[in-house]
């Protein structure tokens, strides 16, 4: 494996070629994946390769990490392992995306080059669910006692509300 990947690539050579790209990248370089995560150190694997299936250029491979991403119940770090596989079908316009397979997702591409980062980056921010929990129920406080609470300050409140007697009509 590459120490350093390549910064851009041409996919539409690349698919021309049947290349590939296997090596590693910081998850510091990725920006808008590093804006979301705990910590940011650590590396990703990308397995890329790049063939013709007709007309069609195709990229496909797989991207594996550990990311350490904040649980949405206990706001507390946690570790998310993402193995996903990568099939793209290069494509220059909408119209092009909508006549690709349903197992093909597709990458808009304008120029010869792009960033390879951008792609690994996009895939690790799609792995990523929307609200990140752990596994297991990880609550700052257990639910019993809050629950007992709350029904206490509920009496107390409702000998001082003025309309706890139309309550009880109900």
């Amino acid at each position: 494996m590459l120490d350093r990947l390549p910064e851009y690539i041409e996919p539409l050579s690349f698919a021309d070629k049947r290349g590939e790209v296997k090596g590693k990248i910081a998850l510091s370089k990725l920006t808008r994946l590093s804006e979301i995560l705990a910590d940011n150190s650590g590396e990703v694997t990308v397995e890329l390769f790049f063939y013709r299936d007709g007309r069609l250029a195709i990229v496909e491979g797989r991207v594996n990490t550990n990311l350490h991403i904040i649980c949405q119940n206990c706001l507390q770090p946690m570790e998310w392992v993402v193995d996903r596989s990568v099939k793209l079908g290069i494509v220059n316009s909408l119209e092009q995306a909508d006549r690709l397979p349903e197992d093909i997702d597709p990458l808009l591409v304008s120029d010869s080059k792009i960033l390879l980062n951008d792609i690994i980056e996009d895939e690790l921010l799609l792995a990523i669910p929307d609200f990140p929990k752990h596994e297991w129920q990880c609550y700052s406080q257990p639910i019993d006692s809050d629950i007992q609470s709350d029904s206490s300050e509920n009496k107390q409140l409702d000998s001082n509300n003025p309309f706890s007697i139309l309550a009880k009509l109900k």
